[in-house]
């Protein structure tokens, strides 16, 4: 019996060094958990996941405690309101726990919320330290997944959070940041959101497309949020390559998709200057043509290919074969930058 623990009376097999929530978690028994970030070290802060065990005389963390031998039942922390003025409405880890446990605030309405100045200065990202519940899944997202090390904890005498920092106290946007927007998609509440798409969408209200990043050739898997045919936001998917996590383009950078600028049919330069629109089957068939024609006519070595970082790998290993093998010629090159 030294590798099973009892939870509500079900039997769980684990491994050396596995949380009592990472058992019951891949068990299917839900412990909710508000600071818990895959992936980080466990830290317990918010002490939502508490549970009781059968011997000890107070609650433990499972996020943080190691399984043993031992039986436990679940105990559930969590205070919250249902907002609809909070951007994170609808979205939000922290209001789905207090639906699902029914939990209620006890305190005057007066006080939810310490009267802390909005942080918009930042180009992506604002922060609103008033709904922070200083669960540290931010510092974990910033620091250990992203590794930029761009925002801290400030504790007290007794090791408690008291706020989140960047530097000595300032705005992102004068931090180490790269508004990788990382610690967003970590937040479990309306205190980081972006700058963007705040207000604009509702869960409810978008389609979630999954697609590929087109940014470069890495390949990350993103979901785009779509309300009313427009991305509305970009979050990052949890599998290879990028195992949810983006870069400042990936999840920023959509506004060109839907701007009144894009290109959206090729265009043939004519004789006087002048570019009019055309089919995709007339332009193709022109650049053959005249490609053709300049390789009878002065030889292959005279072309050139210059291919792009925002195409997949596939593209570009497309041209790549189609220099060598079609144009026959190697000169092939590759823009490395952006």
């Amino acid at each position: 019996m030294e590798n099973i623990i009892v939870v509500n009376g079900n039997e769980l097999s684990f491994e050396q060094g596995e949380t009592i929530l990472e058992v019951a978690s891949r068990a299917g028994i839900e412990i909710p958990t508000l600071c818990h970030l895959k992936g980080t070290t466990p830290t317990g802060t918010c002490r939502v996941c508490v549970v009781e065990v059968e011997g000890k005389g107070e609650l433990v963390t499972a996020c943080s405690t190691k399984a043993a031998w031992t039986k436990f039942q679940m105990e559930v922390q969590a205070d919250d309101d249902a907002d609809e003025l909070c951007p994170a409405w609808g979205d939000c880890r922290l209001q789905e726990l207090a639906y699902q446990y029914q939990v209620t605030g006890d305190r005057p309405v007066g006080e939810r919320w310490d009267p802390v100045p909005m942080e918009t200065v930042n180009p992506f990202i604002i922060r609103d330290f008033s709904r922070c519940i200083r669960c540290g899944r931010c510092v974990k997202a910033c620091n250990e997944v992203q590794v930029n090390k761009a925002i801290t904890c400030l504790e007290d005498s007794n090791g408690r959070i008291t706020k989140i920092v960047a530097g000595n106290d300032k705005p992102l946007v004068e931090s180490d940041c790269v508004f990788c927007g990382e610690c967003v998609q970590a937040c479990p509440v309306g205190a980081l959101v972006e700058k963007d798409s705040r207000y604009k969408w509702r869960p409810r209200e978008v389609k979630r497309v999954r697609t590929t990043c087109s940014y470069c050739g890495v390949g990350c898997q993103i979901e785009l949020h779509v309300k009313d045919g427009r991305v509305v936001k970009v979050t990052g998917v949890d599998v290879p390559p990028n195992n949810g996590s983006l870069c400042v383009k990936g999840r920023f950078g959509y506004a060109f998709i839907g701007s009144e600028e894009r290109l959206t049919k090729p265009l043939i330069k004519e004789q006087d200057g002048s570019f009019r629109e055309a089919t995709w089957d007339e332009a193709i068939k022109l650049v053959a043509e005249r490609l053709y024609g300049i390789k009878e006519a002065v030889g292959p070595d005279s072309i050139g290919v210059f291919t792009s970082a925002r195409m997949t790998n596939e593209e570009n290993y497309l041209a790549h074969k189609f220099t060598r093998a079609v144009l026959k010629t190697n000169n092939i090159d590759h823009c490395a930058r952006l």
